[in-house]
């Protein structure tokens, strides 16, 4: 699924314009980036946990030349299903 597909079923499912359901698609996803940049973790009871983990520093290897590289630390989001969400793809 696209997001335009999200939108178009958003706007569909809740009866209103694709215009609106863009706003709130759009709002959704900037607040819940918006939270992870802050540290925070983001708990959608039923839907899962979105959380900012962080990856060491590593070395890796240039595929082009096979030269090691430093990969610098990182951080990463990352999601976590919940049950309601694990049960409805293992249905």
């Amino acid at each position: 699924m696209t997001k335009n597909e999200l939108i178009s079923a958003v706007a569909d499912t809740s009866r209103i314009t694709k215009t609106d359901a863009a706003k709130a698609v759009e709002a959704t996803f900037d607040i819940i980036a918006g939270a992870l940049k802050q540290g925070d973790e983001v708990k959608l009871i039923g839907f899962g946990t979105f959380t900012v983990v962080d990856r060491k520093a590593r070395e890796g290897r240039n595929p082009r030349t096979g030269q090691p590289v430093m990969i610098a630390a990182s951080k990463a989001p990352k999601f976590s299903a919940g049950k309601g969400l694990k049960d409805a793809v293992n249905f």
